[in-house]
């Protein structure tokens, strides 16, 4: 028998918003279909994406992401933050994982492991990953850094990486005036991306702080992208513009991004917020 109601959480990351399905407490057939209905803005909910929290056999948890659109991807920064807040504050999550300061979430793109920061909650991203074949991008190269690519009347420079999903970071010296809604779509859905591209056009304000905007592969521009302001904060890193731990400035608000040299891993420092409960008709 078809599901009839669909119980949920509203949750936001900085404005960068979701429907966290808990199916822990409710089993739903071809949730994907129903993906762009319930993010609609006008005929649904409204949301980002959707984000169904599942049991795992590997970690505390299990996390699927899909996109506005009805495609899944493998990461998201802001969406685990607020995973994990939901988890933490769930009456029917174990005591022991409501007392725990940190959680492991099983992911497409890995075991990831959210912790408590005071208010806030801090992500282990792990390694950054440049090597094109496994971003993916159909290039011939060991790195795509500074590679030239031309989009209808401008030539962007790009700098490709994976934080669990693919990115392509642009530095500009004023990213207010960059038609996003013109350049995203067509550098997402770009051939050299086979499996298209989260997109970040960057601005550097100085050596600890950086400006972004993000077009998210299957949803659009949004407020705020977590594993957007880590990729945005490796590429300019790596290519001397600020140090190891910078401040990312997203329309949203901020997020501390802090790149290790130690364990070469990629931190993220940033709140999550419920909005509210509810349930809708399907």
């Amino acid at each position: 028998m078809a599901n009839k109601q669909i119980s949920f959480t509203k949750m936001h990351g900085l404005g960068n918003d979701f429907i966290l399905i808990d199916t822990r407490v409710q089993k739903i057939r071809n949730l994907q279909r129903l993906v762009p209905q319930l993010c609609d803005r006008r005929f649904g909910i409204g949301a980002d994406q959707v984000l169904v929290l599942a049991e795992s056999k590997r970690a505390d948890y299990r996390m699927r992401i899909f996109n506005a659109d009805g495609s899944e991807v493998e990461m998201c920064g802001n969406g685990i933050r607020c995973l994990a807040k939901y988890i933490w504050e769930s009456e029917i999550t174990p005591p022991e994982i409501r007392k725990s300061d940190v959680l492991s979430v099983e992911t497409p793109a890995g075991i990831i492991y959210p912790r408590r920061d005071d208010s806030m909650v801090m992500v282990d991203m792990g390694e950054p990953v440049f090597d094109p074949q496994k971003i993916p991008v159909k290039i011939q190269t060991d790195r795509v850094i500074d590679y030239p690519l031309r989009i209808k009347n401008r030539r962007f420079r790009i700098n490709c990486v994976s934080m669990g999903n693919p990115h392509a970071v642009i530095i500009l010296d004023n990213i207010d005036n960059i038609d996003i809604h013109t350049y995203g779509p067509l550098i997402e859905h770009h051939d050299i991306f086979p499996r298209r591209i989260n997109v970040e056009f960057i601005q550097i304000m100085d050596r600890r702080n950086i400006k972004v905007r993000v077009w998210e592969r299957g949803s659009g521009e949004t407020l705020a992208c977590g594993t957007g302001a880590c990729a945005s904060a490796v590429i300019s890193c790596l290519l001397g513009h600020t140090v190891r731990e910078v401040t990312t400035h997203l329309p949203g608000g901020r997020l501390k991004i802090r790149w290790a040299e130690d364990d070469n891993h990629v931190y993220m420092t940033g709140p999550a917020t419920k909005v509210f409960d509810g349930v809708i008709d399907i």
